[in-house]
């Protein structure tokens, strides 16, 4: 027997209609990079999504082909996200950051047939062209000059379209991993995955997306499925604010003149926004939601958004994870935590939100899962609503339904379910038999006022196997030195986990998608020697 309730199949265009219908007029606001700001509203941009179903029907184009974006945040851009997916195609969002390798490999793998771009990447595209022969039409979201421009495109329409009917399990977007090794990996979220996804984010005990917010994302609309926060907003008819550029004086203004109450970003946003408050002497705008994620958020970053009132909402999750799987929900027993207990907690990645499930396992490959003690370190895995089951491309079920995904990731779970992760399990630095953690003493290093970022990583060591090297970019106008700093570590950490060597550079390098690239550092430290 089955249950007698209606089907409504969720579909991403569903979250547009509902936009449009019950918040018409909420904004959606773009500051260009030529300095220009533009608005459109919910029911704008669904007239102009629709326009875009026409036009992609027009170029034989229809349900399950990829079209790719090769752009910033923009609202053309959210527009090709609900047009893309309202015509049953699938949405490819490219990373501009990515190697010409990685370019060539990902377009021609997902065999895109359009491509939309920003005209900053016209010098990408012309290079790229004569490797990707699966693009018929390319169109550009902000001049005519190299290709049709979006709006002249979409404007040839009169939005007397419908949306792509289908099954909810349908593909809907494609979002390949940064491949750090081999090549990128292809992630195919469905309809369903993507709005189970939206409702766990707009929960209270999530992000509390509702009416009344106006959400900045500085996260870029390529990375991650965006966070999900394009389909929140559109679920609750929010206002959105963009910016085609991410410099911290445009993001503060923005952030006063809009009235932002949420923004997303990953931990460089929140460096480089506090160095400009630093270096003027602004205060912070006066938003109430930070929702970070990408890599672990520093104590001090937490702490000095949270002594201006702000509610941080670190994330853990990764493309495969659509993106979001835990969040630092507040606790029952949050208002009798101290302050410093609530920093604490709010540095931790958090606990899963219903619809995601991780646990830890040994790191022997036995596979025996770890108590809930928060010591026991393994492999991290997660399952859910919106996990990916297996890579776009792959024939065999590696995964399997309802099975465990490999994150690559190592953590520990407390007894009340916080996780902290505590390495890459490819980062981890092995000394002497024992396991030192790279993340750790990363978060160690960035607590002191003078650094502004820092990268731990194994270098050979003939007695220890592996020592920890420490690569510190001090704060500007900064005389830390590698005893300094060693001093202020040991307070901190164990003393056999101390950097055997501290390294101070200009710049730390950073994969496309704004981590840390351990694999270029190992690579740039290769022949390192240690001192006697």
């Amino acid at each position: 027997m089955l249950g007698m309730m209606q089907d409504w199949e969720m579909r991403v265009s569903a979250l547009l209609d509902y936009a449009a219908s019950e918040q018409p007029e909420r904004e959606i606001v773009t500051h260009w990079a030529d300095g220009s700001e533009t608005r459109t509203d919910w029911r704008g941009l669904r007239r102009d999504a629709l326009k875009m179903v026409q036009a992609l029907r027009r170029l034989d184009v229809y349900p399950e082909a990829r079209v790719a974006t090769l752009g910033m945040n923009h609202a053309r851009h959210l527009t090709a996200w609900f047009g893309v997916t309202g015509a049953g195609c699938v949405l490819h969002t490219i990373n501009p950051r990515l190697f010409d390798d990685q370019l060539d490999y990902i377009v021609n793998h997902a065999q895109d047939r359009v491509l939309l771009y920003d005209a900053a990447f016209q010098p990408i595209v012309d290079r790229m062209k004569p490797r990707w022969p699966t693009i018929e039409h390319y169109i550009c979201f902000d001049s005519g000059e190299h290709a049709p421009a979006f709006e002249d495109w979409i404007g040839r329409e009169d939005g007397a379209a419908f949306w792509s009917p289908g099954d909810e399990h349908q593909p809907c977007m494609l979002c390949y991993t940064s491949g750090t090794t081999g090549h990128p990996k292809g992630v195919l979220y469905s309809n369903r995955t993507n709005v189970l996804h939206t409702l766990a984010m707009i929960a209270p005990s999530c992000l509390a997306i509702e009416p009344r917010s106006c959400v900045l994302p500085v996260v870029p609309m390529f990375h991650a499925n965006n966070w999900g926060l394009p389909w929140a907003c559109a679920a609750t008819g929010a206002k959105m604010v963009y910016s085609q550029v991410n410099d911290p004086e445009v993001l503060c203004r923005l952030m006063e003149q809009e009235r932002v109450s949420h923004v997303g970003g990953v931990p460089t946003v929140w460096f480089s926004l506090f160095q400009h408050l630093d270096e003027t002497g602004a205060d912070l705008p006066p938003f109430k939601v930070a929702l970070s994620g990408g890599s672990a958020v520093p104590y001090s970053v937490v702490e000095r958004l949270m002594r201006n009132g702000v509610r941080v909402m670190q994330a853990w999750g990764m493309t495969e994870t659509s993106p979001i799987a835990t969040v630092t929900w507040e606790p029952p027993e949050w208002d009798d935590m101290s302050f410093e207990e609530q920093v604490a907690y709010k540095s931790s990645q958090g606990r899963q939100v219903f619809g995601s499930e991780v646990r830890v396992v040994s790191l022997d490959g036995g596979g025996a899962e770890l108590p809930h003690d928060g010591t026991s370190a393994g492999a991290l895995q997660v399952r859910g609503g919106w996990t990916i089951r297996r890579y776009f491309g792959e024939t065999d079920d590696a995964t399997g339904g309802g099975q465990w995904f490999e994150t690559g990731d190592v953590a520990t779970i407390s007894p009340s379910g916080v996780l902290r992760l505590t390495d890459r399990t490819k980062d981890l630095i092995k000394s002497g038999g024992e396991w030192i953690s790279s993340v750790e003493l990363e978060n160690a290093a960035v607590r002191h006022p003078d650094v502004l970022e820092a990268a731990a990583i194994g270098v050979p060591h003939p007695r220890w196997t592996e020592r920890p090297v420490l690569v510190v970019v001090r704060r500007p106008g900064a005389a830390l030195s590698e005893e300094d700093l060693c001093g202020f570590l040991s307070g901190m950490v164990a003393k056999w986990w101390l950097p055997d060597a501290v390294e101070f550079v200009a710049a730390i390098p950073h994969t496309g998608s704004g981590k840390v690239s351990k694999k270029e550092l190992r690579a740039l430290y290769r022949d390192y020697r240690l001192p006697a």
